[in-house]
């Protein structure tokens, strides 16, 4: 049995979080409940910085919010110094409802609107990642129309995909995302930010991939990069002060997932961007990561009560949780692997094998299939783990279900920070509708 952080049995033989028994944290905030070890996200996030640090690089770590965006969980990754990614105007007004240091904010999204981009402007936020040529003349009229400055960063695509233990070199050139590195649309839109009076070019941006447990896409990105940056500092004088290589750093979710520590990404990193700038006579630039994941994934539990079963003789055993594809569509969307265990009874023996489904009217809502338990009833506790990631921020209506609470356990103290959604919830933004009769 694997635990996360904090995650501990204690001597009621209950699965603990943070100091707090779950069993507890059922009983006070109902199922289904997130939960988050706010050590392990403090943990995760002192690792990243601290390498850099020690390294005596100038860095940003900014994290990438669209794994978890809460108004809480927004001011704790200000308490850890961190930077912060938004991909929208709710996230972006999440951080400001925060109280988020705005010269800290990063606004990426390949289809930015009007709208976004003058809130983004208005409310002087550091960055914004420019991701296609669109975005970039619409930016710069905008720029003049409101008479503001803004920093920005080109995101290319460098031709490097990376996913868990694979990684592909490749063209690149069939994505949604960025600039291609070498097809000439990068150079031409550094050129073009070049020469704007209110653009203020920093450098650049790519991401590679997610769930990556290895570092030989970001080696392989970085000596792609630094490579080109060279040839523009000969040829169009441009200098990059940042290179910002993204995120991905990859997460156990099972006993098959082996990633790294968040050092080793750091060190791999900033030694090879380090011995590029050397061998190649550049300065040494700073360098922004982005992970999102490897902060909160592991960090989330999420908490069901046990239903209904079903036994199918000689195929498998249905055992049905409060919860499913409307609080975590992971497991639907991508066929996501995920370990669980009874928190109420974990240290009961295992006597047989199920699969958990979901409460949804799909097929497919199920969350975790062959599942090694002790014999579960109704009114039993599942906690499965990893949710922290992609969780409540991909959860939904579906059904008209309402979307779980979530909970931040540190210290021996629990502390609501997302209210459960009620029936009227669901209701709010619905209006009446009548036929008008004809006389």
């Amino acid at each position: 049995m694997h635990f996360y952080g904090t995650s501990k049995i204690n001597d009621k033989g209950h699965l603990e979080i943070g100091g707090v028994d779950t069993t507890i944290l059922a009983q006070k905030y109902g199922t289904p409940l997130y939960v988050y070890d706010v050590g392990l996200i403090r943990e995760r996030a002192r690792g990243f910085k601290k390498t850099f640090d020690q390294l005596g690089v100038t860095s940003q770590v900014a994290y990438a919010s669209k794994a978890f965006s809460s108004v809480a969980m927004v001011q704790l990754a200000e308490e850890e110094g961190l930077s912060l990614d938004v991909v929208s105007a709710g996230e972006l007004h999440t951080a400001l409802v925060a109280g988020f240091p705005r010269e800290k904010i990063h606004f990426h999204g390949n289809n930015k609107s009007e709208e976004e981009i003058k809130m983004a402007l208005n409310e002087q936020i550091g960055c914004i990642v420019v991701d296609n040529f669109s975005e970039l003349f619409l930016l710069n009229s905008i720029c003049e129309e409101l008479q503001r400055p803004i920093s920005i960063l080109l995101r290319v695509t460098p031709g490097i995909e990376a996913h868990t233990h694979d990684y592909i070199l490749t063209g690149q050139e069939d994505s949604k995302f960025g600039f291609d590195l070498l097809n000439g649309q990068a150079e031409q839109a550094i050129e073009f930010s070049l020469q704007s009076n209110h653009i203020q070019l920093l450098g650049l941006h790519c991401h590679i991939g997610s769930q990556i447990f290895e570092t030989t896409g970001f080696i392989l990105a970085a000596q792609k990069i630094m490579k080109q940056l060279n040839i523009w500092k000969e040829q169009i004088n441009f200098k990059a002060k940042v290179l910002n290589l993204g995120g991905g750093f990859g997460i156990r979710y099972t006993s098959e997932d082996e990633p790294l520590p968040a050092a080793k990404y750091v060190e791999e990193i900033v030694k090879e961007v380090q011995s590029q700038a050397t061998s190649l006579g550049m300065e040494m630039p700073e360098i922004w990561i982005e992970p999102g994941r490897s902060l909160v994934g592991d960090a989330g539990t999420t908490l069901y009560e046990i239903g209904s079963q079903k036994e199918v003789p000689n195929i498998r055993k249905y055992v049905a949780v409060d919860g499913g594809m409307s609080d975590n569509i992971r497991p639907a969307l991508y066929d996501a692997k995920y370990e669980a265990v009874l928190a109420n009874r974990p240290l009961d023996e295992i006597e047989e094998t199920v699969s958990i489904a979901g409460k949804c009217c799909e097929s497919g809502d199920m969350l975790i299939w062959d599942l090694p338990l002790p014999k579960a009833g109704r009114g039993d506790l599942l906690a499965v783990f990893c949710t922290g990631a992609y969780g409540y921020s991909m959860s939904n209506n579906y059904n008209r279900i309402a979307r779980p609470a979530v909970v931040f356990v540190e210290d021996g103290e629990d502390t609501l920070v997302v209210k459960r959604e009620t029936l009227d919830d669901l209701v709010k933004q619905d209006l009446p509708y009548k036929k008008k009769v004809c006389k």
